[in-house]
């Protein structure tokens, strides 16, 4: 069975993968293409899984303190769960709302894998202290560090659905 710590680093490999598999191959032109007027591109999505993986790591570093550390893998599941969940549409707050940054999906991938790669190294680097992290989102409440990490690669793994939606849609 694996240790929490390693369930973590798991869960974000994971998420990167399924992200990564969700723009292999497309072209560019393609992935800048909205399915529809109020729907995202490809790249738009890529923007908002870095941009939100950025601002959660942030919360991490700036996290106040859990008194009562510890590691809870039924929640860490519900969250993961809860987020990948698409029959629950979500509006993005203005903060992470896509502003068109990237025109090219090698470089959506490059920044998107640096993101990942911060995340993996604070799961690292803070390891058991993770759970002492305190943070709330304002949809999924109170949770710690090892929890938040679990949501920021379900959330990645939300788009890559998404992404996949959009790129089926262009199809049509």
């Amino acid at each position: 069975m694996e240790s929490p710590l390693q369930n973590v680093l798991t869960v974000l490999e994971n998420g990167r993968q399924d992200v990564l598999v969700s723009v292999r191959d497309v072209s560019d032109e393609k992935a800048a293409s909205k399915p529809g007027p109020e729907r995202w591109s490809a790249l738009e999505c890529m923007e908002h899984i870095i941009v939100v993986e950025d601002r959660f790591l942030g919360w991490i570093v700036t996290g106040g303190v859990n008194e009562s550390p510890q590691a809870d893998s039924e929640k860490e599941s519900r969250l993961l769960a809860m987020v990948t969940d698409r029959s629950n549409k979500a509006q993005a707050p203005a903060a992470v709302v896509p502003t068109g940054q990237y025109s090219k999906v090698s470089d959506a991938i490059a920044a998107f894998n640096a993101a990942r790669d911060r995340s993996v190294q604070v799961a690292r680097s803070r390891g058991q202290e993770l759970y002492g992290v305190k943070v709330t989102h304002p949809r999924f409440g109170e949770m710690n560090g090892a929890e938040l990490l679990h949501l920021v690669s379900g959330h990645a793994s939300r788009h890559a659905a998404q992404i996949r939606e959009a790129l089926d849609a262009l199809k049509s």
